[in-house]
């Protein structure tokens, strides 16, 4: 008989762990809180990002969750798009560190755009002061708010997959977990969400190595006459956040520069892109706060100023918002991508993917379940 297994949590880590567990004969079932997906999952930009992950195995990792990702959306009957992306220069340190960081990535799809290339690329990148880009071909976009809706559909119907909604876990002790006088046993329970974790195995978290993370980001309305950005489209001040951009020897020097010119900006943690999704909106971000609990309302200045660094290398046919909201996730703080623990027999947490989930969930927990997941 196949093994049965319960999935605490039903956003991106519990999707790609219930797929992971089906895939290999298990019976799961998928315990969520509410009647649908609302956290991180869905409060993102949807992009599907390798071009922000170092070389070796975590880029590896985010290929591989982009081949899942294009299987699983072809199955959910979801939109997706493999824009690419661009990261523009208009300074010449900025120039620099594209050019080193193609120079080192003989393994990547990226090649350095001039002016006149770019513009060709995207009809949305501000030419003002534009010296060039770089182009990478990895990276793919998804709409987040249907494709987390629509999964666990695509997971019943092609892989048995059970769903149960509205149902808030209070106690896991294995092999079962329990919500007030209701319980489920399983042979394996995987506990899949920040704010379960936290509630359920509070010793565990509190020691973890683990903060919040809070991000503010806005979605402008749809483009009039179907027009296309083409790529995600990112400012330099993206190639000091991603760890991917460490392989470009001149990246310290733009990093200093950013320090004194752009203070306010890093205070928040603020580096802008953009992506569109299947309906023509345009989805802008982000901040980053750092703590255990948040002011629960948004800050007016930090979208404005999201806003005004997003003019200076791209502008739309509309620029009007139409939704604005924020996002919490957990966060490792001792430079790890994930944390993966077995608090008892039987249990495994998957958490603190920080920013990364969309990228890199699918590839961690079909490595975790797979048993080919190293630390």
């Amino acid at each position: 008989m196949s093994k049965s297994a319960i999935v605490i949590g039903a956003g991106i880590v519990g999707l790609a762990t219930a797929r992971a567990l089906a895939r290999r004969g298990y019976k799961v079932t998928v315990i969520e809180r509410s009647s649908k997906a609302v956290g991180a999952s869905i409060r993102n930009f949807g992009m599907v990002w390798p071009i922000g992950q170092p070389e070796g195995a975590l880029y590896e990792r985010a290929l591989h969750a982009k081949s899942i990702w294009k299987e699983t959306l072809a199955g959910a009957k979801c939109w997706s798009q493999e824009a690419g992306s661009l990261h523009m220069a208009y300074r010449q340190d900025e120039l620099e560190v594209i050019q080193q960081f193609v120079e080192v990535s003989a393994y990547r799809p990226v090649g350095f755009l001039n002016a006149e290339e770019t513009l060709a690329k995207s009809p949305a990148v501000n030419p003002e002061g534009l010296l060039g880009s770089l182009y990478s071909a990895d990276e793919m976009i998804v709409d987040p708010r249907e494709a987390i809706a629509a999964i666990p559909g695509y997971l019943t119907a092609a892989l048995g997959v059970t769903f149960i909604w509205d149902t808030a876990i209070s106690k896991v002790a294995y092999p079962a977990v329990y919500s007030g006088e209701n319980s489920w046993s399983a042979d394996e329970i995987f506990v899949c969400s920040g704010q379960d974790f936290e509630t359920l195995y509070p010793d565990q978290f509190s020691t973890a190595p683990l903060t919040k993370c809070k991000l503010q980001m806005m979605r402008l309305e749809a483009q009039p006459d179907d027009w296309r950005i083409g790529p995600a489209l990112c400012g330099g001040l993206s190639f000091i956040h991603y760890h991917g951009f460490k392989a470009a020897a001149s990246l310290p020097g733009l990093k200093a520069r950013y320090e004194s010119e752009y203070a306010e900006y890093l205070k928040w943690g603020i580096h802008v892109m953009a992506s569109q999704n299947g309906l023509g909106e345009i989805t802008v971000g982000d901040s980053h706060e750092y703590a255990l609990t948040f002011d629960p309302f948004d800050r007016e200045f930090i979208n404005t100023m999201i806003l005004d660094y997003l003019g200076t290398f791209a502008q739309f046919k509309s620029p009007k918002v139409f939704q604005s909201w924020h996002g919490i996730y957990p966060k490792m703080t001792n430079g790890a991508t994930e944390i993966v623990i077995r608090p008892e027999s039987g249990v495994t947490i998957i958490n603190g993917l920080g920013g990364n989930g969309m990228t890199l969930s699918f590839g961690l927990c079909d490595e975790v379940v797979g048993g080919t997941y190293r630390s």
